[in-house]
C-alpha cells in the first residue's frame, strides 16, 4: 500500500516505536495519523488525533472502531514486557499481563478493525513482533510466550483477511532503544530506523520485515542443528 494519503491508527502511540511510527508516518506523507494511548494527553507529537484506546478494555477498542472509521492502516505496536521467567513468583501474573496486552489486545483491535479497513479497500495491518516470538529467554520468558502467540495471530490474520484484501505485515525486531528496554545491556536498534524500514515494507508489498541483524540470524537458526531455540540462553 502506498502510505502517502493514507489514514493509519498507532496503537501505544505516545513513546518509543510507538512514537516513531506516528513521526515516521508523517514525514511520509500520509493524511492522518490516530495516535492511541491509555492516556490520549500523554501524546506530544504534533498534528495527530489523540485517542483514548487501552487496548484490554473492549469498550476502549469498540470506541476507537467507531471513532476511527477512515482507516486503512493500522499499526498493533503497543506492548508491556514485565521481565519475568516462568517460575519466578509473579510469573503466573506477568504472563497474564503480556498476554492481554500482547497477544490478546491486537486479536481484539484486528477484529474490531477489520471491517473498517473491508469498507476503505483492504489496506493494512502490521503486526509488531519480535525475535522472542521464536526463542525464549529466561529473563523474557513469559513476554516470549505472548510473542509467539502474537506471531501465531499475525500468521492467521493474514490467511482471514487476504479474501478482504487486507495486507498484514509482521515485523520482527529485537532490542530496540526505547524505555521498554532500557535496563538491558545489549546492542539495540533505533526505533526511528525500525519504523522507516516498516514503512518501506508495506510499500514493497512484503509480508515479514526483519529489522535488525540479530533478528536475522535468528530466523536463519530456526532451521539449524541444533536449531536455534534449543541452545541454552
Amino acid at each position: 500500500m502506498r502510505i502517502e494519503n493514507s489514514v493509519a491508527l498507532v496503537t501505544g502511540a505516545n513513546r518509543g516505536l510507538g512514537l516513531a511510527f506516528v513521526q515516521a508516518l508523517l514525514g511520509a506523507g500520509a493524511r492522518k495519523v490516530y495516535a492511541g494511548a491509555r492516556n490520549p494527553a500523554a501524546v506530544t507529537a504534533k498534528g495527530v488525533q489523540p485517542v483514548r484506546l487501552d487496548v484490554t478494555r473492549p469498550e476502549e477498542v469498540a470506541s476507537a472502531a467507531a471513532e476511527c472509521g477512515d482507516v486503512n492502516l493500522l499499526v498493533n505496536n503497543a506492548g508491556i514486557a514485565l521481565g519475568k521467567s516462568f517460575l519466578s513468583a509473579e510469573g503466573i501474573e506477568a504472563a497474564r499481563a503480556e498476554i492481554e496486552t500482547n497477544y490478546l489486545g491486537p486479536l481484539a483491535i484486528s477484529r474490531a478493525f477489520a471491517p473498517v479497513l473491508a469498507r476503505n479497500g483492504g489496506g493494512a495491518i502490521v503486526n509488531v513482533n519480535s525475535v522472542l516470538s521464536w526463542i525464549n529467554n529466561s529473563a523474557f520468558a513469559t513476554y516470549s510466550a505472548s510473542k509467539s502467540a502474537a506471531w501465531s495471530l499475525t500468521n492467521g490474520l493474514r490467511n482471514e483477511l487476504r479474501g478482504q484484501g487486507t495486507h498484514v505485515l509482521a515485523v520482527h525486531v529485537g532490542f530496540m532503544d526505547t524505555e521498554m528496554a532500557s535496563q538491558v545491556q545489549a546492542s539495540k536498534t533505533n526505533p526511528a530506523d525500525v519504523a522507516r524500514q516498516v514503512l518501506a515494507a508495506l510499500e514493497a508489498g512484503r509480508e515479514e520485515l526483519l529489522a535488525d541483524d540479530i533478528t536475522r540470524r535468528v530466523k536463519q537458526g530456526l532451521s539449524a542443528e541444533p536449531a536455534v531455540y534449543l541452545q541454552s540462553r
